[in-house]
C-alpha cells in the first residue's frame, strides 16, 4: 500500500496464511486497502493511526488473544473499530467482545456479502469516532481560550445560577457577571445556555 493511498484501510490480524490471502482478497477487489498480520504482537509494532480503518481480528491467536488485544488498544487509548472473526465463536466471547465495545462478531465460514456490510459499518463507526474527536478538540480549545474567571463564571451557568447568586459566590458585580457570561458565550461559540452545556458535555471527565 503507497503511503498517499487515501482509502479505508482494513488491518487483519489472523494465524491462518490462507485465511490471511483470502480476506487480502476480499478486501482488494472490493478497493479496500489491506494489511494483514500473523500475530497481535506484529500489529502493534506496525499500526500507525491515519486514514478511515478498522481491525479484523481473529478471537484465537498465537501469544496475545484477539481480545487481549482489544484490552491492550483500549489501555492505551487507541480508537479502532474491532471486527471480531472466530472459528470458535460461542456466546460468551461475543458477548464479551462486543462489550469491549466491537462492531460485530463473525463466525467462519461467512458470506462475503455480509463480511463486507459489517466492514462498511466499522469504517462508518470509525468515521463516527474521528468526528467525536474533531468536536472535542474544538471545545477545548475555545475553554483554553477563557480567561480563569470566565471558566468561573461559566461552570456556575452551566449549574443553573442565577447571576446574583454567581456575583455573590465570587463578590463581584452582577454587571460584571453578564460582562463575563457574554464572553464565555462569544468564545464558546453557544448561544444558549442549552447549547453551552452541549459543547461542555461532549468533553471527557
Amino acid at each position: 500500500m503507497s503511503a498517499n493511498d487515501t482509502r479505508p484501510t482494513a488491518y487483519i490480524v489472523d494465524d491462518d496464511e490462507a485465511i490471511r490471502t483470502l480476506w487480502r482478497w476480499l478486501m482488494e477487489s472490493n478497493g479496500i486497502a489491506v494489511q494483514t498480520f500473523a500475530t497481535a504482537a506484529e500489529f502493534i509494532a506496525s499500526y500507525r493511526a491515519g486514514g478511515l480503518a478498522c481491525l479484523v481480528l481473529d478471537v484465537r491467536l498465537p501469544g496475545m488473544s484477539g481480545l487481549e488485544l482489544q484490552e491492550y488498544l483500549k489501555r492505551e487509548g487507541v480508537e479502532i473499530p474491532i471486527v471480531f472473526v472466530s472459528g470458535h465463536g460461542d456466546v460468551p466471547t461475543a458477548v464479551s467482545a462486543l462489550k469491549g465495545g466491537a462492531v460485530d462478531f463473525i463466525q467462519k465460514p461467512f458470506s462475503y456479502r455480509d463480511v463486507l456490510t459489517i466492514i462498511q459499518r466499522a469504517f462508518e463507526r470509525d468515521a463516527e469516532i474521528r468526528e467525536k474527536r474533531a468536536r472535542r478538540s474544538v471545545v477545548a480549545e475555545r475553554i483554553a481560550a477563557l480567561t480563569e474567571r470566565e471558566r468561573e463564571v461559566m461552570h456556575r451557568v452551566v449549574e443553573g445560577k442565577l447571576n446574583k447568586v454567581i456575583a455573590d459566590e465570587l463578590g463581584i458585580s452582577v454587571k460584571t457577571v453578564e460582562f463575563h457570561r457574554a464572553k464565555v458565550m462569544e468564545k464558546m461559540g453557544a448561544d444558549s445556555v442549552a447549547a453551552l452545556v452541549q459543547l461542555l458535555m461532549q468533553q471527557p471527565g
